[in-house]
């Protein structure tokens, strides 16, 4: 069941990235509306991730995997029906709160159905396993379904799984809470939900405009502000929602960074890579599907191999081997261009692919394993929040990132290209006001070909300085963790890493045990 509601909460990831072209013709979007397409899916994962861990803990996980699967299936329904951009959001954000019950949820039920924690890492390779199964298969289902009818009907995946897996969980999922006994965290709960907001507006606005501009002054402010809040609330609540003291752990705080630094370099360059093979390969939604399956497929296969070795090889090495692996890929696709052949690039995407695979599965086995298991949901949570935080600043900063470079380079580009005079001015006050999608809102008439290289070659210049990000990004993620992943010894007095509202269970203190010995 845990893996079938992973499967759920990320079939809408590259099912929705392939398809952002397709959506972008038929809603007639800006780049950055469509940038909030998929930030409207992993915002509310990020804010209300940490909660569902600890309403898990507290008041049942079965109860809040059930509400996952719902919010999982109603927000694909809204989606499914949605005419407008705005309801799409909504739509999005809907599966995205189902998104943020179904996470820590599904990791605690697998730390509670297998306590010890050697053997618990082989059931996390299968999770992982499944995570990437649902970004292969999603892209994909979307592709296959755009090639004959409208991508509205790439929702309608969800529905049937996630109904499936509710009727099968209802019968069969037992309950399982964490021993102790506590309450919501409301101060947390608010200001991390409103720092994380306002940080993914602040950034969205101010790449597409300006970061001087009032609103967007005021949204960084405000997450500052409540970010500094949350820590002060954490610090002071007897039922913190996240226990600032995990952080003490080195396994779970180098795995949790390098989560966020990660989803964000790849989340965005997922963003990217979409829009480079629609816009500048000019390539339909399957073609593109294809292309994203040499990612998801060699991430999936080689996760499960890293599932069984990951007790016989150290997960320093396998992490900061997998990163490297993610930073060379990404520099190799520095090279391409409008005319890059499938088999230029099939190569650099399996290497990313499987530096991806190499990473997601210890990543997570090791943040786990950093806890006591009674404490899973909130581990499990506050992992996946900081995750899904870089994964929502992923799209945000490389797109305005993209935006920036590609509209500052275009009118370069369209006077190299002949294109001059009063419609290249047009061109560039539409791309100013809409991004580079705007350009089709502009009469070309016999320049049209003249244009589209033109904006092809501005695109690139913006991939590449989104590349560049990434593959920095990814490269200081592996010095992270192998700096703070090293073998360390254990400190005197140390047996537990965790502060409890109350007394830990003796489970509980070998769970903490496990995790200095192992030196994360």
């Amino acid at each position: 069941m845990a893996c079938l509601g992973v499967f759920v909460a990320y079939l809408p990831v590259t099912s929705v990235s392939v398809s952002l072209t397709a959506i972008q013709s038929a809603l007639s979007t800006s780049t950055l509306q469509l940038s909030w397409v998929s930030d409207a899916f992993v915002l509310p994962m990020a804010a209300f991730i940490l909660t569902a861990g600890v309403v898990g803990d507290v008041h049942g996980r079965k109860k809040v995997y059930l509400a996952g699967l719902l919010f999982s299936a109603a927000g694909a329904a809204t989606s499914l029906t949605a005419h407008t951009i705005g309801q799409l959001w909504a739509g999005q954000a809907l599966s995205g709160v189902g998104a943020a019950a179904l996470l820590p949820t599904t990791l605690a039920l697998i730390s509670h159905a297998v306590p010890d924690h050697r053997e618990r890492g082989k059931f996390i390779g299968f999770w992982a396993m499944c995570l990437l199964g649902a970004l292969a298969v999603g892209g994909l289902a979307a592709g296959t379904i755009l090639g004959h009818t409208g991508w509205r009907w790439i929702f309608l995946v969800p529905i049937p799984v996630a109904l499936l897996a509710f009727g099968f969980s209802l019968r069969l999922l037992p309950e399982s809470r964490a021993p102790r006994t506590g309450r919501l965290d409301w101060p947390g709960q608010i200001t991390a939900a409103l720092a994380i907001t306002a940080l993914v507006y602040g950034v969205i606005q101010g790449g597409a405009g300006s970061f001087a501009e009032t609103q967007v002054v005021v949204a960084l402010a405000v997450a500052v502000i409540s970010g500094i809040a949350f820590v002060v609330a954490e610090r002071r609540s007897s039922h913190p929602m996240l226990d600032l003291s995990l952080f003490r752990s080195p396994g779970f705080t180098a795995t949790t960074l390098v989560a966020m630094v990660m989803f964000l370099s790849m989340i965005g360059f997922f963003f990217v890579l979409s829009l480079y093979f629609g816009m500048v390969q000019h390539l339909e939604t399957l073609g593109i599907a294809w292309r994203m399956l040499l990612i998801t497929g060699a991430a999936l296969l080689i996760s499960g191999v890293a599932g069984r070795i990951m007790h016989k090889v150290s997960p320093r090495l396998m992490i900061t081997t997998g990163l490297l692996m993610v930073t060379a890929a990404l520099l190799t696709l520095l090279g391409a261009d409008t005319s890059t052949s499938f088999a230029s690039l099939s190569w650099r995407l399996v290497l990313l692919g499987l530096g991806m695979g190499l990473v997601t599965t210890p990543m997570t086995a090791v943040a786990v394993a950093s806890v006591p298991h009674p404490l899973a949901g909130m581990a499990a949570a506050g992992n996946n929040a900081f995750r899904q935080v870089g994964g929502a600043l992923g799209p945000a900063v490389l797109g305005a990132l993209l935006t920036s470079r590609a509209v500052s380079s275009l009118p370069g580009h369209l006077s190299v290209a002949g294109v001059d005079g009063p419609l290249a001015d047009r061109l560039a006050g539409a791309t100013r006001d809409g991004g580079l999608g705007a350009i089709g809102t502009v009469p070309l008439g016999s320049k049209a070909g003249e244009v589209q290289r033109a904006v092809a070659d501005a695109f690139l210049e913006g991939m590449r300085l989104c590349l560049t990000v990434s593959a920095t990004l990814t490269f200081l993620a592996a010095l992270l963790a192998f700096v703070l992943l090293s073998p360390r010894r254990k400190p005197a007095g140390t047996d537990t890493v965790v502060r409890t509202s109350t007394a830990q269970t003796p489970s509980a203190s070998e769970g903490s045990k496990a995790l200095v010995e192992e030196g994360a």
